[in-house]
């Protein structure tokens, strides 16, 4: 029996055939990020067939949407990482900081109250 549907793989070769004007369009740097984008969809090939969408694009820009997200959420999380390292550097640089400011004040206050004192 014959397909009415084509499977994910040519449908996405189509998409991109007919999206082949914008891309020629682009700058040759720009096009090669075109042609990486446009190879994101086929990680995701089971979830798109299986999506049955009556326009193949939807499928493969969602695609490419979850990857971005996951990306995305992948940089968030090592920054909010590296922004508890560089806090807890910064607490702790901040206490040894003020431990010799306290040495400092208390050293000041004994010297000022031996100086007092002497005079008494």
């Amino acid at each position: 029996m014959g397909r009415t549907i084509p499977s994910f793989r040519i449908a996405l070769a189509m998409e991109k055939e007919d999206w082949k004007p914008f891309r020629n369009a682009l700058d040759k740097s720009d096009r090669k990020k075109f042609d990486e984008m446009f190879e994101l969809p086929k990680f995701y090939i089971s979830a798109c067939s299986n999506s049955v969408q009556y326009v193949r694009l939807h499928p493969t820009l969602m695609s490419i949407l979850l990857y971005h997200y996951k990306q995305l959420r992948e940089c968030i999380s090592e920054v909010e990482r590296i922004e508890v390292i560089v806090n807890s550097k910064k607490k702790w640089l901040t206490k040894e900081e003020g431990k010799e400011e306290k040495e400092e004040v208390h050293a000041t206050l004994d010297t000022y109250f031996i100086k007092n004192n002497a005079n008494l």
